[in-house]
């Protein structure tokens, strides 16, 4: 059952009057099953990167699933329930989650584990949005030294909580680690066979912000970095325009926003007397079906350099 934001805020004051009247969470009813931590992430990148620290140490519970746009992602009653059985919640910040975002702030002055991976980096690290003075680019996954960032902070924050399995975390940490070093080099190689001319990417919104700015990229959204937000006729033409100046070859949708605005830039483009290919499909908000490589942080970036580096070398 899907609530809208009224119904989800008086089940969540309802929540707290009756967990934390105390002033904490120390009093409520444990419905733990198991003395491992209940951990919930929100998004599908969050979730797996606790799962590659952890594995199947905790009780680990993701929000949402292979598809959902977190931009949009409306909370359901299973969700809060979830919130608030759990040691800790993992989520993005930077508005990424929207009003859950105000749900975790709120818990978080009640001293209820809520972090933010945002929190792991320093701001100069993160890409100023044209929103505004203190808004910031979510998609901080896309960059790998963020995500490494983020892996060790995730790490400190769960040894705080389970010193028993420390060792374990650090290993983990450790060969995870290695692993997205080995990706940053997998892309690296990939964008070298790309031409400099060619090293633009065109796509539904832009979610690959830190891409290009770690990997020498020119990145273009139709929509701004939220998917909220609205392109029109006008941001059509103009991006036709660019893509006729400039030949580019291909653009790309995205698995978890609709290619309404990417075919319409596509006719835009062949109105002027020239056709682009649609590069292929690419994960930016959200990783690929459970089970499939791309189901994993690492598999989904290279199945998206990948794509990226066949269209447009």
């Amino acid at each position: 059952m899907k609530l809208n934001g009224l119904n989800f805020y008086l089940i969540l004051n309802t929540f707290f009057i009756v967990f934390v009247s105390c002033g904490t969470m120390s009093n409520r009813v444990d419905f733990k099953s198991s003395s491992r931590l209940n951990v919930v992430a929100t998004t599908t990148m969050i979730t797996d990167l606790v799962y590659q620290i952890c594995g199947d140490s905790i009780n680990l519970t993701g929000l949402m699933g292979s598809g959902v746009d977190p931009h949009l992602y409306k909370a359901t009653e299973g969700d809060v329930f979830r919130i608030f059985d759990a040691d800790v919640i993992f989520y993005n910040g930077l508005h990424l989650e929207g009003r859950l975002e105000d749900i975790f702030r709120k818990m978080k002055q009640r001293n209820i584990n809520s972090i933010a991976l945002a929190d792991a980096l320093d701001k100069e690290d993160l890409i100023k949005s044209e929103g505004g003075q203190e808004l910031y680019d979510p998609h901080i996954w896309f960059s790998v030294q963020n995500w490494k960032q983020a892996a060790i902070f995730i790490t400190k924050s769960l040894i705080e909580m389970d010193e028993k399995n420390a060792a374990y975390y650090s290993q983990s940490l450790q060969r995870y680690l290695q692993e997205l070093t080995d990706l940053e080099n997998f892309i690296s190689e990939s964008v070298e066979q790309i031409p400099s001319t060619r090293r633009v990417l065109i796509t539904a919104h832009d979610a690959f912000g830190y891409f290009g700015h770690e990997f020498g990229f020119e990145v273009i959204g139709l929509q701004g970095i939220s998917t909220i937000s609205e392109s029109g006729a006008k941001d059509v033409r103009k991006l036709a325009d660019v893509i006729f100046d400039r030949q580019i070859p291909a653009v790309f949708i995205e698995s978890s926003v609709s290619d309404r605005n990417i075919k319409a830039l596509k006719e835009a483009v062949a109105s002027r007397g020239f056709e682009i290919r649609m590069g292929g499909t690419l994960y930016s908000d959200a990783l690929g079906s459970e089970g499939t490589p791309e189901g994993t942080y690492v598999g989904m970036y290279k199945h998206n350099m990948r794509t990226i580096r066949e269209a447009l070398k």
